[in-house]
Order: C-alpha cells, then structure tokens, then sequence
C-alpha cells in the first residue's frame, strides 16, 4: 500500500473536516498519481471531497462504522479484513492501492505502508484537528527522493518527497 498526503511542517494534515492548503499544483500532482488506482480512506475524508462524491477515474474504497452509509459508485467496507477481501477480488493487476486520510485511518494502516508520497509544506498551521505520525522520526523510512523546493503563488513554499519503509 502507498500512502499519499500533504503535511505541514509538524505533519498536520486538516482541520474541521477541510485540508490546510490548497495547492493547485499539488492537487493535480495528486490526481496524476491516483489515476486509475484505487484509493483507501475515511468516511470523512470521502465527504470532504468535492460535492461529497467520487473522484473519476479512481476507484474509492471507504472505510466507515455507519451502516446506512451508501453512495453509488463508492465500496464501503468496515475492516481491513473486508478491504483486503474486495482488493484481492478485484484489484488489477497494474492497480495500486493508495492510501488518502484520515489521519486515524493513516495511523492505524501505517504498517501497511510501504512507500508514501509527502507534500511538505515549511509553514506551521496552528489549527488543525488532524495529524499523521512524522515520517522523518520513524525508523522504518527513509526519504529516497525529494523536489527542489517549490513556491505556490499564495507564497508557500513546499517540497515533494517520497518515503519509502526500510526493507530488513
């Protein structure tokens, strides 16, 4: 599973249900990458995106405790279990599975990851409800690549790297 989110500098990732920042070029980067894949995240996460509803071209798998939760052309599942069972049955194979948020739903399928794609933004946001475990203190990644430092024009200044778990 890969994981692909963008952080600040003390790896917040949203508050009250809305990412931190917008950046246009992050966001089509996003849609580059996922394109064609299946992408794992949280009832709220699902809602938070525009109109409520799926991306195209994705396939959204949705992680949810509310059994009256059903929206078309999106796969409710309510464990890792039933997800693994409906990606083994279903996953092409030149499928990835990425990984989107929440940041519970980040936490507990972490040690599923294996490679995570991070916009690093140089900026603290002092709201935010929602955090991922920082990559750079934990053992088991390592970056393998990082961009040149990029500034969006609101003037936020930001990096792409990429993470990847150390084989042992």
């Amino acid at each position: 599973m890969e994981m692909i989110l963008a952080v600040d500098r003390d790896w917040h990732i949203g508050y009250k249900g809305d990412m931190l920042f917008y950046i246009h070029e992050d966001l089509a980067r996003f849609k580059e990458i996922t394109m064609g894949h299946i992408m794992v995240m949280g009832k709220n996460t699902f809602l938070s995106l525009p109109g409520s509803k799926p991306l195209p071209g994705r396939i959204h798998v949705v992680f949810s405790r509310d059994e009256n939760f059903k929206v078309p052309g999106v796969v409710v599942v309510r464990s890792e279990e039933e997800m693994d069972a409906w990606v083994e049955e279903n996953r092409k194979p030149d499928q990835k599975v990425f990984l989107i948020g929440g940041g519970s739903l980040c936490n507990q399928l972490l040690h599923r990851v294996n490679k995570a794609h991070i916009t690093y933004v140089d900026k603290a946001f002092p709201n935010y409800d929602t955090a991922l475990p920082n990559l750079d203190q934990n053992p088991d990644f390592t970056i393998t690549w990082e961009s040149e430092e990029k500034t969006d024009p609101s003037g936020l200044e930001y990096v792409y790297r990429t993470y990847e778990r150390n084989r042992q």
